[in-house]
């Protein structure tokens, strides 16, 4: 079937995607890992030349945005995590040729979205201001809060779009969702030169610039569910119920994981409170700039990992736990490969890279650091790989508790002790932050790998006894 051919799949039971989930998984790793790579890639393209208009209003306006990362990392990780959930949700029912039970759970899905987006909206605008000062973005403050206020007036945009994306994914469907990012990020790209500066708008002109462009994507996705109806999966009000088992399988994967966002903001937090003692805010505007660099080249891994989600999700679904083995086995493998290239890109290209953040006289003074933090954060990828896999492998199974214990301890337990024992006790300062970065995450990946091997095998040997008993 052509890859556009997915209209009126109650005609013929399935659709392209969830074929494809249901067979090879090396195969549905990678194709399904493809759109989702490109998709991803156009978002980070679209962080960076954020990141450089801004970078052309001076280096407060840079560490502004730096002091908003935090709680915007809170807010966005509620619509990932949830949408972790959901695609994990949904996967499991189509495994298990469960179509209604997929269908309910998007729906309840959709009934998260709209709860959360009526509880949080107006609190993040009015308390921008008193959030980013207490986080301490000092004379930055005024900046911070304006930036802030606006992105947090589109919450819900944002989270409907992240929703609707993990309902795509539950169903093998990542090229669709690869042309929603796709179109998010151009316009946004367009926007950002027209609203900061042919406008006069600043930095509140790349806010706006972000939350219109969601509005617009969020659009679209009602478009595709509403009145193109040719998804698997089928949102509609009516015969809807509440099912309290429904949110609670959402909510054991979607509650850990959005809780990893919220360590991963806690340790940015901490991050940022090093530099500032060590360093001052130019460490911090530093950081935000070098770690938006970070995401850019660990594209591919995140992409890689939200397919494994799917794979792994039908395929414990239909109770194939030897798939298991061989998404996750295979996963790492071509995640460490992909890594290593990066890694060597990185470290070369470096003082280039670090010419896109400080081509104005306001932020020059930055590239030697810059370069320095991007030479340095070049050594943890080849060993990321197998801690992102398997923490998608726990939340394809439902154990969203299991990703959650392996994102805490590479955050708070490793990365944050390593750095303060490094910056401060050991005198290395900025470079030490930059050292226990590394290190907390190269512990994280080998602890999270020797864990998923065991759980699968441990999976795998009840299986084999279930096989037994049953002959």
């Amino acid at each position: 079937m052509h890859a556009t051919e997915t209209k009126h799949p109650e005609q013929t039971g399935t659709t392209r995607g969830v074929s494809l989930l249901t067979g090879d998984p090396k195969k549905a790793i990678i194709t399904l890992s493809g759109p989702m790579i490109v998709a991803m890639f156009l978002l980070s393209v679209y962080n960076l030349v954020d990141a450089i208009w801004v970078a052309g209003l001076g280096k407060n306006a840079l560490a502004a945005i730096g002091f908003v990362t935090p709680v915007f990392m809170v807010f966005i990780g509620l619509g990932n995590g949830l949408g972790a959930g959901v695609t994990s949700t949904i996967s499991r029912r189509i495994g298990a040729h469960d179509k209604p039970g997929a269908d309910s759970a998007a729906m309840h899905a959709m009934v998260l979205t709209i709860l959360l987006s009526a509880v949080m909206t107006l609190p993040l605008i009015v308390l921008a201001g008193p959030i980013v000062a207490a986080l301490g973005a000092g004379e930055t403050t005024d900046l911070a809060a304006t930036y802030g206020s606006i992105i947090f007036a589109g919450t819900i945009f944002i989270l409907f779009t992240n929703i609707a994306y993990a309902v795509l994914r539950a169903e093998g469907d990542t090229r669709r969702t690869m042309y929603a990012m796709a179109v998010s990020a151009i316009v946004n790209m367009i926007l950002d030169p027209i609203l900061i500066y042919w406008a006069g708008m600043g930095i509140a002109g790349a806010a706006w610039a972000t939350v219109i462009s969601v509005a617009l994507v969020s659009l679209v996705m009602v478009y595709w569910f509403l009145i193109k109806r040719d998804t698997y999966v089928t949102l509609s009000w009516q015969g809807f119920s509440f099912d309290r088992g429904i949110f609670t399988d959402i909510l054991r994967v979607g509650i850990p994981a959005s809780m990893e966002f919220f360590l991963m903001s806690i340790i940015v937090v901490i991050i940022n409170s090093l530099l500032v003692h060590v360093a001052g805010t130019d460490a911090v505007a530093v950081y935000t700039s070098g770690w938006r660099v970070v995401m850019f080249a660990i594209i591919p891994l995140i992409a890689i990992s939200t397919s494994v989600v799917s794979v792994v999700g039908a395929s414990y679904g239909a109770r194939r736990f030897e798939n298991l083995k061989i998404a996750h086995t295979f996963s790492v493998g071509l995640g460490v490969a992909i890594a290593l290239a990066v890694s060597a890109i990185t470290w070369f290209f470096a003082p280039v890279i670090a010419l896109i953040f400080t081509y104005s006289p306001e932020s020059a003074q930055l590239a030697p650091a810059i370069v320095a933090f991007l030479q340095t954060m070049c050594f943890f990828f080849p060993f990321a790989p197998p801690g992102i896999m398997s923490g998608a492998v726990f939340q394809g199974t439902g154990r969203g508790f299991n990703s959650l214990v392996l994102s805490l301890l590479r955050n708070l337990v490793f990365t944050a002790a390593f750095a303060y024992l490094l910056a401060l006790p050991l005198g290395l300062g900025e470079a030490g932050v930059w050292w226990g970065i590394v290190i907390g995450n190269i512990l994280g990946g080998i602890v999270g790998y020797g864990w998923a091997r065991i759980f699968i095998s441990r999976l795998l040997r009840v299986s084999e006894r279930g096989k037994r008993v049953a002959a």
